[in-house]
């Protein structure tokens, strides 16, 4: 991110509207939307992506269609006080988790984690349990979405290619 200020004015807050409710929407379209040029929307998001405010531009899928059928979120009590960085560069090494983030309460961290089926999900479950310092998890297995269109509802990544679970180990 800039060290420049991410100060924005309302035009920049229509612009960001704009593309987060479609990120396809064109620079003439929020134009016309908000009065300003094509031109002048351009350079409004250029500096808005050169100053870290917008960070960057993403499909969301229907996670099924990606080989995601299972879905969970996963409370991860640690040994001791395990940093947020050493959390980080586990959680990384797992393409199934979508997210994590470290959180206030019992748990130190919140994982969400999508799986080809019940199956897959518990051979990932095993293997985040095999991390050193690991001391218990708590799982919780998303059964629908209330807000489909929120992107907790939708996938970022397909099912790693010859992982169990991934579009390789399709039976």
């Amino acid at each position: 991110m800039s060290s420049r200020s991410t100060a924005f004015d309302e035009l920049d807050r229509k612009i960001i509207t704009a593309l987060m409710a479609n990120a396809r929407t064109s620079f003439a379209e929020i134009g016309t939307a908000i009065g300003l040029s094509a031109t002048a929307v351009k350079r409004r998001v250029d500096r808005l992506r050169e100053t870290g405010v917008i960070t960057g531009f993403s499909a969301t899928v229907k996670p099924s269609a990606l080989g995601w059928r299972t879905e969970a979120y996963v409370e991860v009590y640690c040994e001791g006080a395990a940093p947020p960085r050493r959390l980080a560069e586990v959680v990384r090494d797992y393409p199934e988790i979508a997210a994590a983030m470290t959180v206030t309460g019992g748990a130190d961290a919140l994982l969400h984690v999508r799986a080809r089926d019940v199956e897959h999900f518990e051979e990932v479950l095993e293997r985040i349990r095999q991390e050193p310092f690991i001391r218990k998890t708590i799982s919780v297995m998303v059964l629908s979405h209330l807000l489909p269109e929120s992107p907790e509802a939708g996938a970022s990544h397909p099912a790693p290619e010859g992982a169990p679970g991934g579009a390789a180990d399709v039976r």
